[in-house]
């Protein structure tokens, strides 16, 4: 199979790309995100049309936030849009007359990373993606796997805290209310709040109030050397090393990814979150670790790896 167009449904844009075989993006279009179900649809669809226009394109792949049925074809469940036991396979399938094979976002990352970014030369990874949330997708002996109704590695969802912080699925103590760009502006916040002498330069990037701080002022605050930004980003990655180290208690992969805007900041965050690993590892005296490393494929993994995937079938 030779080109195929990966899109990437995000909260405010969709994203379409036709992909090569080695991975590489040769061309893109964006659109806006629609408010309605009916929309996002049509919105697909058109930004496929657009991007494939001077290509000859043998498969879609669609990447969408949400629990994806078994055949890769009806989006059972999505929290950002009013999609409930939607079948967009056939949807998209019936106005661009391709194949179109549909996934979930954080597995068509974690496809990208594995296939053409950090996981190159590994057959069995696990991936997370510390975004807003908290992502994740798993590769063993070279495949994807997705459990029996699809919808496997929901690692965000893990109740580490029992009877803990409400989640937005309903549930109480997931993981991610502990280890996603949500917790670290929340640690800086009650920290700021604590001591705001130690947060100087953190509150002088927002209004000068904790509640005023974003998920950019901490990053450029703790580079900056101020101690509440840079132990926030330690509480985080004390849960994210410490989740990283029950899944590998799981899967026992050779190298856990991590990805999404958090694991932007590079060494700031891997560093202490592969502390926390080594700390937290069951039995880490006398056993192999897994690498920790930091996503390369930024905000391309998903496009790309929805298109692979797709050439896959």
């Amino acid at each position: 199979m030779g080109l195929t167009i990966g899109v990437d449904i995000g909260g405010t844009k969709i994203a379409a790309g036709v992909v090569d075989e080695e991975g590489t993006i040769l061309e893109t279009y964006k659109v806006p995100t629609p408010p309605t179900a009916d929309g996002v649809t049509e919105a697909i669809c058109a930004a496929v049309a657009e991007v494939s226009s001077n290509h000859t394109i043998d498969a879609v792949g669609i990447g969408a936030a949400g629990y994806v049925d078994d055949k890769r074809a009806t989006v059972l469940f999505a929290p950002n849009i009013n999609w409930r036991h939607e079948p967009l396979k056939d949807k998209v399938e019936q106005r661009i007359g391709l194949p179109v094979v549909v996934e979930n976002d954080a597995n068509c990352a974690a496809w990208g990373e594995y296939r053409f970014g950090a996981g190159q030369g590994h057959e069995d990874v696990i991936c997370i993606t510390l975004g807003t949330g908290l992502g994740g997708g798993i590769i063993i002996g070279n495949k994807l796997r997705r459990g029996r109704f699809g919808v496997a590695a929901e690692f965000g969802h893990i109740r580490v805290v029992p009877d803990g912080l409400l989640c937005g699925c309903g549930s109480q103590g997931c993981w991610e209310q502990y280890a996603s760009g949500r917790a670290l502006v929340r640690y800086a916040k009650q920290r700021a709040n604590a001591t705001p002498e130690n947060a100087v330069a953190l509150l002088a990037l927002g209004d000068g109030t904790p509640e005023g701080i974003e998920g950019k002022h901490i990053s450029q605050a703790a580079r900056a050397g101020d101690l509440v930004a840079i132990d926030a980003f330690r509480e985080l990655a004390r849960w994210a090393g410490a989740g990283l180290a029950d899944l590998a208690s799981l899967f026992d992969p050779s190298a856990f990814i991590v990805g999404g805007g958090v694991s932007d900041e590079g060494d700031l965050v891997l560093d202490p979150i592969r502390k926390s690993f080594k700390r937290w590892l069951v039995g880490g005296a006398w056993r192999p670790h897994a690498q920790v490393l930091a996503a390369q494929l930024g905000g391309k993994a998903g496009l790309v790896g929805a298109a692979d995937l797709a050439r896959q079938g």
